[in-house]
Order: C-alpha cells, then sequence, then structure tokens
C-alpha cells in the first residue's frame, strides 16, 4: 500500500491515508514523498474532494472511514484493483504465483530482468537484497509482481492475482493455506482456474510438472503452458542437480546454471524464473551472470548474526510444507550442525487447528525444538486453536527435545544453556516475534 501510494504521489496525485499505528520506516518514508498520514481512523480524514478511496484488505465493516465512505456514496476500490487501473493495464505482467516460493521466484526474476537491462517496474512481498527495495515504479514495458491468492478486501473476495492481468503467470505450487478464506482446497485450485482462464493465447503459463494440483488446474488452460520440474514427463525437465554449502547447480533444457540458494523448491523457484527469463529473450548467459549474482532476500533463510560460535537465522516460513523445506535446505547448507528450530503460530492458518498433524512432521526435521503460544489468543475459540502443547508431544515421541514456552524470554531460559558451537538456530515467524533474533544474540555475546 505504501509503495503504491507513493507512486500514485510521484504520478501528480495528492495521497493521504489513514493507520491504526503509523511508524518508521514506512511512515517516514511517505512523508518524505509529501503525503499526509493521519493516525487512527475517522470520517473527518477523508478529503471532501478525493476521487478514489483506496481500501486495505484489512478493512471491514464498522470501521469509521469504511463506514463514511459507504454513507457519502464515494468511488472506491481495493489496492488489486488501482495496481490494475494505473499501473498494469497494457503492460506485458509477469505474475508469480502459488503456495510457496512467490516472494523468491519473484526476486529471481526482477532481478534477472534488472540485471539484464530490461528495467522492470516490480513488486514484490519482500526485500531482495539487490534490489533494496520491495517495489519500484517505472514507465517499462515490463511489469514483474508476486500474485497472492489471498482475498482483495471486504468487498471483494476474490484473489488479488484475478486483478493483475498475466501475460506470463508462473504458479508455483498449490496447497492448502489461509485458512480464514478457503474452506478447503478445492476452493484455492477454483481461486487458481480463474486465474488461469484470463492469461491470453499469445501469453505462457509455467507450471510446477511434479505437483499434482498444478498439473490438474492447467488441464484446460488456453493459453501456451510449460510444465517444470524435475519428473521426466515435464516440458523443461530439471536434471543433474547438486547441492553445496554456497548453493545448488543444476541443468535445465540444454544450458547449465548456479544459484547461491540451497533446497530443492529453491532449484525450482530459479527454474521457473529462468524459464520465464527465456520467454522474453534473456540470453542463458546473462541469466547465469544474474543468478551468481543473487544476494537473496530478507527474512528468507537470512543469517541474522553470529554469537559464541551459534548462527542464528531469520525465516518467514509458516506452513508446513514451508518449514521442511527450509529445514531441508539448512541441513544441506550447515553439515554437521545441530539445528534448532524455534516457531510462532502466528499466521490465521496455523494459529488454528488446521495443521495440528503435519507441524510435527515438519519440525522434527530439526535437532530441537521451540514453539511460543498462538498469537491472538483471544480472536479464537479454544476448538479452533492449534495446541501448540500436543505439537512438542508428537515431536518429543520423534526423541527429539521439545518445549513449549509461552513467550520469547521464557524460550530463551531455557534454550541459551542448551546451545555450543556450531549449532544453527533458525526462527520460524511471519512477524517480529518481539525482536528474538536481537535478544538471542545477545544473550550469546554474554555466555
Amino acid at each position: 500500500m505504501g509503495a503504491v501510494a507513493a507512486a500514485l504521489r510521484e504520478r501528480g496525485y495528492t495521497v493521504t491515508g489513514s493507520d491504526e499505528n503509523i511508524y518508521p520506516p514506512m511512515s517516514t518514508f511517505l512523508e518524505s514523498k509529501g503525503i499526509a498520514l493521519r493516525q487512527g481512523y475517522r470520517p473527518e480524514n477523508i478529503p471532501a474532494e478525493a476521487e478514489i478511496i483506496v481500501i486495505g484488505n484489512a478493512m471491514t465493516r464498522g470501521n469509521p472511514e469504511v463506514e463514511a465512505v459507504l454513507n457519502r456514496k464515494l468511488y472506491y476500490a481495493s489496492l488489486p484493483e488501482v495496481l490494475k487501473q494505473f499501473f498494469l493495464r497494457g503492460r506485458h505482467n509477469l505474475v508469480v504465483t502459488g503456495t510457496h516460493g512467490k516472494t523468491t521466484t519473484t526476486s529471481l526474476l526482477a532481478w534477472i530482468m534488472t540485471s539484464a537491462k530490461l528495467d522492470p517496474s516490480y513488486v514484490i512481498g519482500g526485500i531482495p537484497k539487490n534490489l533494496g527495495q520491495g517495489a519500484r515504479f517505472n514507465d517499462s514495458k515490463y511489469f514483474v509482481i508476486e500474485g497472492d491468492e489471498y482475498d482483495s478486501a471486504f468487498f471483494d473476495k476474490r484473489s488479488k492475482f484475478v486483478h493483475y492481468l498475466p501475460e506470463l503467470l508462473i504458479v508455483n505450487n498449490i496447497e492448502f493455506d489461509h485458512a480464514d478464506i478457503f474452506r478447503d482446497l478445492d476452493e484455492i485450485k477454483l481461486s487458481f482456474r480463474r486465474l488461469l482462464n484470463i492469461v491470453p493465447q499469445n501469453g505462457m503459463v509455467l507450471l510446477n510438472g511434479d505437483d499434482p494440483n498444478c498439473v490438474e488446474v492447467g488441464r484446460h488452460c488456453l493459453a501456451q503452458l510449460l510444465e517444470i520440474g524435475f519428473s521426466p514427463n515435464c516440458g523443461q525437465q530439471i536434471r543433474d542437480v547438486a547441492y553445496s554449502s554456497e548453493g545448488s547447480s543444476f541443468t535445465l533444457g540444454s544450458d547449465e546454471f548456479e544459484v547461491p540458494l540451497v533446497g530443492e523448491f529453491n532449484v525450482r523457484n530459479a527454474a521457473m524464473a529462468i524459464s520465464a527469463s527465456r520467454f522474453y529473450g534473456i540470453s542463458p548467459e546473462d541469466i547465469r551472470t544474474a543468478l551468481k549474482q543473487f544476494q537473496g532476500i530478507a527474512r528468507r533463510q537470512e543469517v541474522r548474526g553470529e554469537a559464541g560460535g551459534v548462527k542464528v537465522i531469520d525465516d518467514f516460513g509458516h506452513h508446513p510444507t514451508a518449514i521442511r523445506e527450509t529445514l531441508r535446505a539448512l541441513r544441506q547448507r550447515y553439515p554437521g550442525s545441530r539445528l534448532w528450530a524455534i516457531f510462532e503460530p502466528r499466521s490465521n492458518t496455523t494459529r488454528r487447528a488446521v495443521f495440528q498433524q503435519e507441524l510435527p512432521d515438519a519440525l522434527k526435521l530439526a535437532d530441537g525444538v521451540f514453539i511460543s503460544q498462538v498469537a491472538r489468543l483471544d480472536q479464537l475459540p479454544e476448538a479452533d486453536r492449534l495446541n501448540p502443547a500436543a505439537v512438542v508431544a508428537a515431536i518429543a515421541e520423534s526423541g527429539r527435545p521439545a518445549f513449549y514456552e509461552p513467550d520469547v524470554a521464557h524460550i530463551l531460559d531455557r534454550l541459551v544453556p542448551l546451545l555450543k558451537p556450531p549449532d544453527v538456530v533458525v526462527v520460524f515467524s511471519n512477524g517480529g516475534f518481539d525482536g528474538i533474533h536481537g535478544k538471542l544474540l545477545e544473550r550469546l555475546k554474554q555466555g
């Protein structure tokens, strides 16, 4: 929302905005662009002459400004609609979707195109270190955008990505997620079918050929479709994969590539970005150069520091599949090290009991596990909540030490005495988790 607000301001629009909590760095960034910010929601915050009201998908009926917009019969739109209307129409839009790997694949693709001097606009759900920012808006004919299946707004329950006018579409994988939005996997598949249905016939769909859900969803697609994966039946097969502590190498078609990322998921992410880049005429040599220079993404297997011979890693993973694949990748990157996982059940799905059975299977790939209290407990009936104690008990049955602690202070009190060089601690959370990374590093420095 902030990046789009700034881009509209640079196009000459007067932009104002409200939020419950306004704080740096976003507040200072927006103020530097000349955008007036208002703390809290009040009807009078909406200018009398406002031409369009952009309503974020966290807003609900009962919000004072939402009610004022409806009562005054103002023109309002969701953020995805604004992207479509003001930025995506008439462009070559490369949309990256899937339950997992969206941010990594989008970052790789945007970086390859930037490195190849195609100068794309982009919107990414993370901060790629090569690009230094998660969004860029210019007059390039190319737009690379991460396509989320989450809903658009309280008045538009369609997935955001149906607004993004894809010319090239990547579908990394399809699993059940967002239990607060979708009833089951079939509803998610339906949303992806709707997306594939708007790809033009002269466009391209790149699909994970190893994922039965993707293959099923793509069955009646009218656009060109290429399956990518490790299976022999894939039109573009990933072969000759080799992993090391420094990264991965593989062959795609007749070309060999290296990427400084580890794990099967990241190899497939890279293969998707490579295939998309080829569609727009980027040479294998330019792709190879960009991949080797890729520096990763904040909060994706990001090393936050090392103290006392122990590395602390931050990861955004909150779905059992993402947790499992990240732990496998870290095993490859740090062979011989004990691997500790700390998990905060914070997403709208993992706070619920949806993955009560799957989470222990994923987390027990670590050598030791800590789980904190479910975030925002008061918002869920007890019967619907994840039971962290039961997750811990299931992990302990496999012989792994596993602990349920209510907060960061208790986690650190129990964890720090157990750590020794060259242990690796990975923190899984899609939030700030009370600054646990810095607090852990500080405790380790104290010895």
